[in-house]
C-alpha cells in the first residue's frame, strides 16, 4: 500500500514538473527576430544595437510533450527521463534569467546611448552657434519687391503709406523719444508696461514697417536715435512687451537692414529680461526691475502666478538671439520653459492660463486663446516654421492643443457663426475678444503641415468671418475690444467696458494671412473697408487715436497713438496690398508683435 502512494505522489510530481518545463519553454520571450531592435530603433541608429548585441542565446531544445507513463522509482531508465526533464526545466529557467539580464542591459545602455547623443546635440548646437554667432553677414533686404501692378492696389497702398508718414510724424513733433504720442494733445504717452524711462517704444516698433514701405529717411532718423537706447527705468518693466517690442523689433531692423547697431542693442535689452528666469521651474516672473534686477508677477495674476501668453512668447526672439549671437544661453532659458510645459499636467488637454513659476501649479483652471493664452499657441506654430519646420515638437505640442481648443473652447453660436470662447472650469461662455481674431491666420497658417489642411484653412475663414461680422455690426466699422455671440444680437459688445478700439491689429492680420493663402479677394476688399473707418473715426491732425465706443454715431478719442498701430496694423494692411515676395511667408515668420523674422535654411 505504502509502495503504491508513493509512486502516485511521484507520478504526480513528475507530472507537474513536465508541464511546468513545457509551459515555460514555449512560452519564453522569443529572441530571434529580435523585437527589442524595433524598440530600439524607434529611438537610436540600427548601428548602436549592434555594438550592443550580445552573442546569441541558443534556445532551449523543444520538448516532446511526454506520453503518460507508470513511474516505477526502481527503473534506471525512468529516473534518467525524470533528470532529462528537471535538467531541462532548469536550463529553461536560467536562459530565460538569461534573457531577461540581456534586455535589462540593452535598456540601460539605450539610456546611456539617449544621454550622450543628447550631450552631443548640445555640443554641436553651441559649435554651431559658435560659428555664426555675431558674425553673421546679413545683406540688406530689398524693400522694392512686391510692388503690385494694378492701378487701384497700388494707389490703395500708397494711402496706407501715407497713413504710415502721418502717425510718424506726429509722434517725431511731438513726443520723439517717449513711448507713444498722445496725438490731439500733442503730449508724449506711456502705458506703466515699459516703466518709468522714455525707451522710444514707437521708435522700435516702427523701424521695420518704415523699411518695407522705403521711408528711408524716416527708418534712418530712428536708427541713428536707436544709439542712444538706454532700459534704465527706474520701475519695473514687462518682459513680455518688452521682448516682442524691443527685443522683436531690434532683432527684426537688423535682419532687414543689416546694421549691427540694431543687434548690439536687442542683446543690451534681453540681457536686463534675463534676472526673470531665476526661477525652480525656469519660467519666468512677468515684471523685471532693470536697475536692480528685482522680479515680481502682477498683483492681479491668479495667487502669484506668471501668464502663459508672456512666458510662452519668448521663444521666437530668444532662439533667433542665440543664433545670431553665437550664446546658447537665449535658446535654453525657452527651452526650458517649454520642457516644462510638455511634462506638465493639462487638463483635458488644455493650458490654463496662468502658472506659479516657483511651484508649477496651474493657477484659474481658464483657458482662452485670447487675452492670457493668444500667442502661447501662435509661438509653438512659427518655432517649427522659423526652425524650417525642423522643430517638430513645437509642431505636436501646437496640434495636441489645437485639438483639445477645438473640443473644449470652440463653438458655434446660435446663427452660425463659429467662435473661440472662455472656458473656465470646463464651462465655455461664448463670448471672443478682438484679441482672438489672429486665430483665424493662425490656423490658416497651420494648415500646412496638419493632418487636415482642407480643414483648417476654412476653420480660419470662419474666424475671419465672425470678426468681420464684429466690425460690419458696429456703427463706426471698427470691431469693439469684445463681443457675445449667445443669442439675440451675436458679434456685439454688450458691456461698456468692451466697446472700446484701440487700433489693434488682429483682424487685419488674419486678413492679410488669408489673403495670402487662399486669394480671396473678398479679405482685400475687408482690409479696405478697414482703412476707410481708420481714416474716416481715428485719423486726427497729428496722428491716429482709439476710440471709446464702436457703436456712437460720431468717434470719441482716446487720444493715444498705440506704438503697435505703427508696428502692426499699418504694415499688415501695406501688405495686404503688397505682392507676395515682399515678406514672403516662405521667408519670414512674423513675431506677435508683426515684425518679420528670417526662417532658418540649413
Amino acid at each position: 500500500m505504502m509502495k503504491r502512494v508513493q509512486k502516485v505522489v511521484l507520478l504526480a510530481g513528475l507530472g507537474i514538473v513536465v508541464i511546468f518545463c513545457y509551459t515555460m519553454v514555449f512560452l519564453l520571450p522569443k529572441t530571434e527576430g529580435m523585437d527589442i531592435r524595433n524598440l530600439f530603433e524607434h529611438h537610436h541608429n540600427t548601428e548602436d544595437f549592434e555594438k550592443l548585441q550580445p552573442k546569441a542565446v541558443e534556445q532551449p531544445a523543444v520538448i516532446e510533450k511526454p506520453q503518460a507513463i507508470k513511474f516505477n522509482p526502481k527503473d534506471a531508465s525512468q529516473r534518467r527521463q525524470f533528470e532529462k526533464y528537471q535538467n531541462a526545466h532548469e536550463d529553461a529557467i536560467h536562459k530565460a534569467n538569461e534573457v531577461m539580464k540581456m534586455k535589462k542591459q540593452i535598456e540601460e545602455e539605450k539610456r546611456m546611448i539617449a544621454e550622450k547623443r543628447a550631450e552631443q546635440q548640445k555640443k554641436e548646437m553651441h559649435e554651431k552657434l559658435a560659428k555664426g554667432g555675431g558674425k553673421m553677414e546679413i545683406t540688406p533686404y530689398d524693400a522694392s519687391r512686391g510692388k503690385p501692378q494694378e492701378p487701384d492696389i497700388i494707389e490703395k497702398r500708397e494711402i496706407i503709406k501715407d497713413m504710415m508718414k502721418l502717425a510718424w510724424k506726429g509722434y517725431r513733433n511731438y513726443a520723439w523719444g517717449a513711448n507713444e504720442l498722445r496725438p490731439i494733445s500733442k503730449q508724449k504717452h506711456s502705458a506703466n508696461i515699459f516703466g518709468s524711462a522714455d525707451t522710444g517704444a514707437t521708435i522700435i516698433d516702427a523701424l521695420d514697417t518704415l523699411y518695407i514701405m522705403e521711408l528711408k529717411d524716416q527708418f534712418n532718423e530712428g536708427k541713428d536715435w536707436v544709439v542712444n537706447l538706454n532700459m534704465n527705468s527706474q520701475s519695473d518693466i514687462s518682459v513680455f512687451e518688452v521682448n516682442i517690442r524691443f527685443v522683436g523689433g531690434l532683432l527684426s531692423a537688423y535682419f532687414l537692414s543689416g546694421d549691427n547697431v540694431l543687434l548690439n542693442q536687442a542683446v543690451a535689452v534681453a540681457e536686463k529680461l534675463m534676472p526673470a528666469f531665476n526661477t525652480a521651474t525656469g519660467i519666468p516672473y512677468a515684471l523685471v526691475n532693470p536697475n536692480t534686477g528685482s522680479v515680481r508677477n502682477w498683483g492681479w495674476a491668479s495667487g502669484g502666478s506668471s501668464i502663459l501668453s508672456e512666458f510662452g512668447t519668448l521663444h521666437l526672439e530668444f532662439a533667433k538671439l542665440s543664433q545670431v549671437t553665437g550664446d546658447p544661453k537665449y535658446l535654453e532659458k525657452v527651452m526650458k520653459i517649454r520642457n516644462y510645459l510638455k511634462q506638465a499636467d493639462k487638463p483635458q488637454g488644455l493650458y490654463p492660463n496662468y502658472m506659479h513659476p516657483q511651484t508649477g501649479a496651474w493657477g484659474q483652471r481658464h483657458v482662452s486663446v485670447g487675452a492670457l493664452g493668444d500667442s502661447f499657441y501662435e509661438y509653438l506654430l512659427k518655432g517649427w516654421l522659423m526652425s524650417g519646420k525642423k522643430d517638430t515638437e513645437g509642431r505636436q505640442m501646437y496640434d495636441d492643443a489645437i485639438s483639445a481648443i477645438e473640443k473644449h473652447v470652440m463653438g458655434k453660436s446660435p446663427g452660425g457663426l463659429t467662435y473661440l470662447g472662455e472656458w473656465r472650469s470646463g464651462r465655455l461662455e461664448p463670448k471672443m475678444g478682438h484679441l482672438t481674431c489672429f486665430a483665424g491666420g493662425m490656423f490658416a497658417l497651420g494648415a500646412n503641415g496638419s493632418k487636415d489642411e482642407k480643414h483648417y484653412l476654412n476653420l480660419g475663414a470662419e474666424i475671419a468671418h465672425t470678426c468681420h461680422t464684429s466690425y460690419d455690426k458696429a456703427t463706426l466699422k471698427l470691431g469693439p475690444e469684445a463681443f457675445h455671440l449667445g443669442g439675440g444680437n451675436e458679434a456685439v459688445a454688450v458691456r461698456a467696458n468692451e466697446k472700446y478700439y484701440i487700433l489693434r491689429p488682429e483682424v487685419v492680420e488674419t486678413y492679410f494671412v488669408m489673403w495670402r493663402l487662399t486669394k480671396d479677394s473678398k479679405y482685400r476688399q475687408w482690409g479696405w473697408e478697414a482703412v476707410e473707418a481708420l481714416r474716416k473715426n481715428c485719423q486726427v491732425e497729428n496722428g491716429f487715436s482709439g476710440i471709446k465706443d464702436v457703436y456712437a454715431s460720431q468717434p470719441q478719442h482716446d487720444d493715444v497713438q498705440q506704438s503697435f498701430f505703427l508696428a502692426e496694423t499699418l504694415k499688415y494692411l501695406y501688405l495686404l496690398f503688397s505682392d507676395d515676395d515682399l515678406l514672403s511667408l516662405d521667408e519670414f515668420v512674423f513675431n506677435t508683435e508683426a515684425h518679420p523674422l528670417p526662417i532658418d535654411k540649413n
